[in-house]
């Protein structure tokens, strides 16, 4: 066969291949009505893949971290107040904190109910589920109310002033009148981790299985053998096949390379912890993190703590009319600073010297 050159062509990816596009959104924010309501309809979802996926440990390890330290206040009278602070009964000021700091993160916002006396001085702070709590906004894009849908039927919604409720938005960006959640953020990321984890499962289990070869043209026979196959499987008991040993084999299944599958499922561990803004290494996992590595994380990883800490406290003060501060973790700065001295002193290299040659 002759090739003719002059008969060249080419394929048309552009027109038929699309390319890779991100969804638009526009703001949950304040609509032409008098009133306008936004209610954490996906609170439900939220909640399970933080009880049921990988993303629990960052997200917990986060507020630990912004509130492990405690806290203390520069008047005696609040933080008197704030130590008798008893919740549920069993609760503590700290831990009701810790509570509404991880459901700002995972579901985007959290309410915890503000009881004061008659005397308008606080008394009790109580977390609420926030799958039926409803934040109202009027025209002026200002809170008018909370509302709180009853769980019993036919029972009205229960009202709250926006002085009564403690309430944490986590990244509220442009107008929207609710919060951002981290899970939704980070859904194709915990659903590809449990699709991978579900799979190396299967895998791992279907390859204790062996696979039985057997001459037999007969349905019904057939049909008993595969019963009586499964059963034996189950039962953990040997089967006994009559026939020739040319006639029936078993063969054993093979895992694939496990590395693959770790390497991936890795990622997407490493995904969560970018997701939520907190180094791995805090949690305690140093695998693959030399020293200089795990205080750079650590070091890049202050201002997103400095934010959080500085946000709760500016809410504490904005809803509750306390101060509180919280005591800070230790900070890395100081000792990356003098490492860094001492290694230009033994090298010689001084940072005048990324200047040499020029203008030569």
């Amino acid at each position: 066969m002759q090739n003719d050159i002059t008969q060249t062509s080419q394929t048309d990816l552009a027109g038929t291949v699309t390319d890779y596009s991100v969804d638009t959104a526009a703001t949950e924010g304040i609509s032409e009505q008098k009133e306008t309501e936004y209610t954490n309809t996906n609170f439900s979802k939220w909640y399970g893949y933080y009880l049921t996926t990988a993303i629990k440990k960052p997200i917990d390890c986060f507020a630990t971290w912004v509130l492990g330290k405690g806290f203390s206040c520069p008047s005696p009278r609040d933080k008197g107040i704030l130590d008798n602070i008893t919740g549920w009964g069993e609760d503590t000021f700290l831990s009701i904190m810790w509570n509404a700091l991880i459901v700002k993160k995972f579901n985007g916002d959290s309410y915890t109910q503000i009881i004061r006396n008659d005397e308008g001085i606080l008394i009790n702070l109580k977390p609420l589920d926030p799958s039926v709590m409803k934040t109202i906004v009027g025209r002026d894009g200002l809170i008018i109310r909370y509302e709180q849908t009853s769980k019993i039927k036919q029972k009205s919604n229960k009202k709250y002033k926006p002085q009564e409720i403690l309430h944490l938005v986590n990244d509220r960006v442009a107008d929207s009148i609710h919060g951002t959640a981290i899970c939704e953020a980070a859904e194709w990321v915990i659903l590809a981790r449990k699709e991978a984890m579900n799979d190396w499962k299967r895998i791992s289990h279907r390859s204790t299985i062996r696979v039985l070869y057997v001459d037999e043209d007969d349905k019904t026979r057939l049909a008993n053998l595969k019963k009586d196959y499964a059963e034996g499987i189950e039962n953990g008991e040997v089967l006994i096949i009559p026939g020739k040993p040319e006639d029936i084999r078993f063969e054993d299944l093979k895992l694939p390379p496990v590395e693959a599958f770790l390497a991936w499922i890795r990622y997407l561990d490493n995904e969560f912890y970018r997701a939520v803004g907190i180094p791995k290494s805090l949690t305690g996992d140093v695998d693959n993190i030399t020293e200089s590595g795990g205080k750079m994380a650590y070091l890049n990883h202050e201002p997103n703590y400095n934010r959080e800490v500085t946000d709760l406290e500016a809410d504490i003060w904005n809803q509750l009319a306390i101060r509180v501060t919280f005591n800070k973790q230790a900070s890395l700065k100081d000792s990356v600073n003098d490492t860094e001295n001492k290694n230009n002193a033994q090298t010689g290299f001084q940072p005048n010297d990324t200047q040499a040659g020029v203008g030569k």
